[in-house]
């Protein structure tokens, strides 16, 4: 019987270092956000019905997503988020459980859902997966490493963390913590994913 974790963290956590540390033990990653962004990239499944909703302005040169005027229709009108989000979640949810399907059959006894917005969405995932585990640190360690990471203004980073789930939110979801804290190494790192698959028993 394969184990079905669904893997999050605020931005800066370290979740996608995580999640290559699962990977190294095994574990099949479905990643949400790269699908997320794959059907919104040129080409993508959500881009026909996006140009109907949203009219052909929302469609850059390229034939992608024009992120920039989507975030700013987003700003000006709440709603936008919600429609958007109705089309293009059913397809992340197509596309995960196909990927899933394909590692089963692989004979794969782990399976990590990376959700960077789970607990944004946990009505959904609740359901979807056997464990949450959330990578966590403090706050101003997010900041720190994001801003180095993403030569990004302080003001704006602290705007991302704002808009999405608090720690204290991820935290009481969460059936397994692994905390990457500004003086965790990546070898003490290393050692909690080991603890945490034998604590699963895979």
């Amino acid at each position: 019987m394969a184990l079905r974790i669904g893997l999050t963290g605020g931005i800066g956590s370290g979740k996608s270092t995580v999640a290559a540390m699962l990977v190294e033990q095994g574990a099949a990653l479905i990643d949400a956000d790269a699908i997320s962004r794959a059907c919104t990239a040129a080409g993508g499944a959500a881009l026909p019905a996006i140009a109907r909703e949203f009219g052909p302005q929302l469609i850059a040169a390229d034939g992608a997503l024009d992120r920039a005027a989507m975030r700013e229709l987003v700003f000006r009108d709440p709603g936008a988020r919600q429609r958007l989000e109705a089309i293009v979640h059913p397809l992340v949810g197509a596309e995960t459980e196909r990927q899933a399907r394909q590692a089963l059959a692989q004979g794969r006894r782990l399976l990590v859902f990376d959700v960077p917005l789970l607990v944004e969405s946990i009505e959904r995932w609740r359901q979807r997966v056997d464990r949450i585990v959330v990578v966590d640190c403090e706050p101003e360690t997010q900041i720190a490493r994001v801003m180095a990471r993403n030569q990004l203004p302080r003001a704006q980073v602290e705007q991302i963390l704002a808009a999405q789930a608090s720690r204290a939110q991820r935290l009481a979801v969460a059936d397994a913590v692994i905390f990457n804290g500004a003086d965790v190494t990546l070898q003490a790192l290393r050692a909690q994913v080991r603890q945490l698959v034998d604590a699963f028993g895979i």
